[in-house]
């Protein structure tokens, strides 16, 4: 699993409950060092943060999508973003969920057990393809 957050604080949080849970974790902190972890490394589920120092998640998946990361499968891409993601940028970059911050890290793990295929629960997720919550909007 890919973790890609450039607050130093939840990464290790979330990334040390998922070593917890018995899941292989790579750090991120860039869009630059996600880029190189997705060249050496293929990954089932890519926990990818909106708003990184170098860059933005979005231009991530644009370099996934456009074969800049050897040619290997898209893994499941769960975004995580304090603004909820606005409906075009869902439509443009089709991820399988979207946690916005702050989530219970339980969202998280039903996420990862399921292999991305949770149903939304409580408002905590958002799986595309369903009912949007009224306030989506931001970027």
């Amino acid at each position: 699993m890919l973790l890609v957050e450039d607050e130093q604080r939840l990464r290790g949080i979330v990334s040390r409950y998922l070593r917890a849970k018995g899941h292989i974790v790579t750090e991120a902190d860039s869009a630059t060092s996600a880029a190189a972890a997705l060249a050496r490394e293929t990954f089932d589920v890519m926990l990818l943060d909106v708003n990184l120092p170098d860059s933005t998640g979005w231009d991530v998946l644009r370099r996934l999508e456009n074969g800049d990361t050897r040619g290997q499968p898209r893994p499941c891409v769960v975004i995580v973003s304090a603004v909820p993601p606005a409906p075009s940028r869902l439509a443009q970059f089709r991820p399988d969920a979207v946690l916005n911050k702050p989530f219970p890290i339980d969202a998280l793990e039903r996420l990862v057990a399921t292999g991305c295929r949770a149903e939304p629960a409580a408002g905590d997720l958002h799986v595309p393809g369903s009912v949007r919550p009224p306030d989506a909007g931001g970027d």
